[in-house]
């Protein structure tokens, strides 16, 4: 999946991430929004990308270390399809998608998060949207007012990544 990232950004930007490493080291910025900022507006990267060349270069991870989402479902491999089908599904929603991997987290992002996925315990991922103004349902829960996200599923098992699910995660990624 990093590697996949990391592949995506150099075609984009026809330069290794080693070069932005250093374009972001040697950039006197210390701040890692600054950073992003700077690489957004000065060289054209998307956010997600931008994200990770900051996180690189402030050594977060080895690009050769493999993946982070494999950290994330360590001891929770059980629920490791819920997170693949999600990802293929945020996947088929458009080009513009970025997959965008935290140490807990994966967001799912266009000009701003949509969704966030965290595997939340043992036994459930809770996929967090933005929808702001929807009325919760019992299957969409409506989070705390400044929460990242709007909206939480609680998710047990692939086949709960349904049609309803895909609705409300096609009209979270629609309003970003």
């Amino acid at each position: 999946m990093l590697a996949a990232h990391i592949a995506g950004m150099e075609s984009k930007t026809g330069k290794p991430l080693a070069h932005w490493v250093k374009v972001v080291q040697s950039s006197g910025l210390e701040k890692h929004g600054e950073q992003v900022k700077m690489l957004k507006e000065q060289h054209g990267f998307g956010h997600g990308h931008a994200n990770m060349v900051c996180q690189a270069a402030k050594g977060r991870f080895d690009a050769d270390e493999g993946d982070m989402l494999a950290g994330q479902y360590e001891g929770k491999e059980s629920l490791r399809p819920i997170y693949d089908a999600l990802e293929a599904f945020a996947k088929s929603l458009g080009d513009d998608v970025e997959i965008s991997p935290k140490k807990t987290s994966v967001a799912f992002r266009r000009s701003k998060n949509f969704a966030v996925v965290t595997p939340a315990t043992k036994s459930r991922v809770d996929l967090g949207l933005n929808l702001k103004g929807e009325d919760g349902t019992l299957r969409l829960i409506e989070e705390k007012p400044g929460s990242m996200c709007t909206h939480k599923m609680k998710i047990q098992m692939v086949e709960e990544v349904d049609d309803e699910l895909k609705a409300w995660m096609k009209a979270a990624y629609e309003r970003a």
